[in-house]
């Protein structure tokens, strides 16, 4: 094991103990604990073991298929074979990176992408010949980086500890994690670790994947008249408020009469009324950004923190500042008062973009997600764009993948870029591999389904895949079409789903080749599917 850390203001590394600080090695049954007590004044930088045989099985085989967990919500995650290539930006120029911020959206700017390498956090299993699972439990205070090397197979387990103060005298968990010898033991142990978070589901409607921001109160009316009884929320996303940050500013051009006419209506109407913001950050152009630069967090170098390039460009704001969390209160609380009962909080992964004196990464994320939850404790929030292990407990439902595109795998030179990008064809995976933490975690929301035929580069049978995916594996069904307009075809299909939806309970699936085979019980009776990856077609 190998700990890089700062002491006396000299950057050091040990392995194992040394007159800097104790470290005591605790293990019962499967659980393994690493515990640093001080003997000086300590800021942690990393942690690092290469694991044994015992811990896990041996090392990666090549016949294994590898599920490792992305960094956030939209990260790529899915079952693969350990020798392909994990995508990167290593070939971008670094004018485009500056330019479109490419690197801000994920884990790009901390963890140091290598081509031999294929990595994922917080929890890792793996199929086939050599069995395996792994679980960070330390995960308020430090992610869990899991490490194969594609060409040795060997494991290298990470704690981003970096950041972590430590002073002497003080004790603090610089691992704590679980290994299992089989897939089938892990997930049951985690079933029982994590207690049932099994929120109301959710079928409802949001404006964002048809209108993005060119909405109006026109339009939000006609779709909410749109929709019957079996809806339960209506919610308003992106496009209401003139510049993203500035979140009571309505555009009146829009909205004329503001927003409290929805959640009336909804609430007339027996929905729930569901609101977007993004919280932590604000875009250039907005008014908070111009007026209030005190706001916002700078860098070492003391530059603000660019979070990425979506609108004019949008900044991380400075969550240690009181006046920035007084200011985020506000903006909750005066769409909770007028009676929006969910809030889709997104871009949520900026509250640890920056970096915070004395806390790691995953403790900045805690201390934010904490402070959402204390002020909505009354609503039900949806986090977007997250890091999904500090969710648990705080928030009723996450987004699992990225968003839907409206081709299947969105415009050919998007693949090149970073791996949160929207696409269909991913966020689909994510909904099955990462729906062991739907009801443990959080309900998990796979994102829309689209069946209308307008505005829509996805085939039908990618449509009906879409739906039939989300509706068996999410506690979270949504669209975003006018469903006044759906065919006799277009409803029986919703109507199909909707009963899956509440009905049908997926008993497993298995990854062969480019095919997902899912098993799943309906009313008494097993059924199965294959869903083609490659396609975005149910076979």
């Amino acid at each position: 094991m190998l700990i890089r850390y700062v002491a006396n203001g000299e950057e050091r590394e040990a392995y194992g103990g040394c007159a800097d600080f104790s470290l005591e090695r605790r293990e019962d049954d499967r659980r393994r604990t690493l515990v640093l007590t001080a003997n000086t004044d300590l800021k942690l930088l990393s942690y690092e073991e290469q694991l044994p045989p015992s811990i896990c099985g041996k090392r990666v085989g090549a016949d294994n298929l590898l599920f490792l967990n992305g960094y956030q919500s939209w990260t790529d995650s899915r079952e693969r074979h350990f020798l392909r290539f994990e995508k990167n930006l290593l070939h971008l120029p670094k004018g485009l990176l500056d330019a479109y911020s490419f690197d801000r959206y994920g884990d790009y700017h901390f963890y140091p992408y290598d081509v031999r390498r294929v990595h994922g956090y917080d929890v890792f299993y793996r199929k086939g010949g050599r069995n395996g699972m792994l679980l960070n439990l330390n995960y308020k205070k430090a992610y869990m980086i899991i490490e194969a090397d594609r060409r040795t197979g060997n494991i290298l387990l990470k704690s981003d500890v970096y950041g972590a103060t430590v002073k002497a005298g003080q004790s603090y968990p610089v691992a704590d994690y679980m290994s299992y010898p089989s897939y089938e033991e892990g997930m049951a142990d985690l079933k029982r670790r994590f207690p049932d978070r099994s929120p109301q589901k959710i079928f409802g409607y949001t404006s964002w994947y048809n209108y993005y921001q060119d909405i109006s109160e026109k339009i939000i009316l006609r779709d909410l008249e749109a929709l019957d009884e079996r809806f339960n929320l209506f919610q308003i996303d992106d496009g209401y408020q003139t510049f993203v940050g500035d979140w009571l500013d309505v555009d009146e051009n829009k909205f004329p009469n503001g927003l409290s006419f929805l959640p009336e209506k909804a609430h007339a109407r027996g929905l729930k009324a569901g609101i977007w913001l993004a919280p932590f950050v604000a875009e250039k152009k907005s008014r908070l950004f111009r007026e209030r630069p005190e706001f916002f967090k700078r860098d070492k170098k003391g530059e603000f923190v660019k979070c990425g390039s979506n609108w004019s460009g949008f900044y991380a704001l400075d969550l240690e500042n009181p006046d920035v969390l007084a200011y985020i209160k506000k903006c909750l609380r005066h769409y909770a008062d007028m009676g929006f009962d969910l809030f889709k909080l997104d871009f949520l992964y900026a509250a640890n973009l920056p970096e915070y004196d004395g806390k790691t990464r995953s403790e900045a994320a805690e201390y934010a997600y904490d402070f959402l939850r204390e002020v909505l404790s009354d609503r039900l929030i949806l986090g977007c764009g997250a890091t999904l292990f500090n969710a648990v407990g705080k928030f009723d439902y996450m987004r699992v993948g990225p968003d839907v595109s409206l081709s299947f795998d969105d415009a050919f030179y998007m693949k090149f870029f970073h791996r949160e990008r929207p696409s269909t064809q991913i966020t689909l995976q994510n909904t099955i591999y990462r729906s062991f933490m739907n009801g443990s975690f959080f309900g998990n929301d796979p994102d829309v389904f689209l069946l209308r035929d307008d505005n829509i580069g996805l085939s039908k049978k990618t449509r009906k895949a879409l739906l039939t995916i989300n509706a068996l594996f999410g506690s979270v069904l949504m669209t975003s079409d006018n469903v006044g307009e759906y065919g006799p075809e277009q409803k029986a299909a919703m109507d199909k789903a909707f009963e899956l939806f509440h009905e049908a309970k997926v008993l497993s699936f298995a990854k062969r080749g480019r095919l997902i085979k899912i098993r799943y019980e309906f009313r008494g009776k097993e059924n199965t599917l294959k869903y083609n990856t490659a396609k975005g077609e149910i076979l």
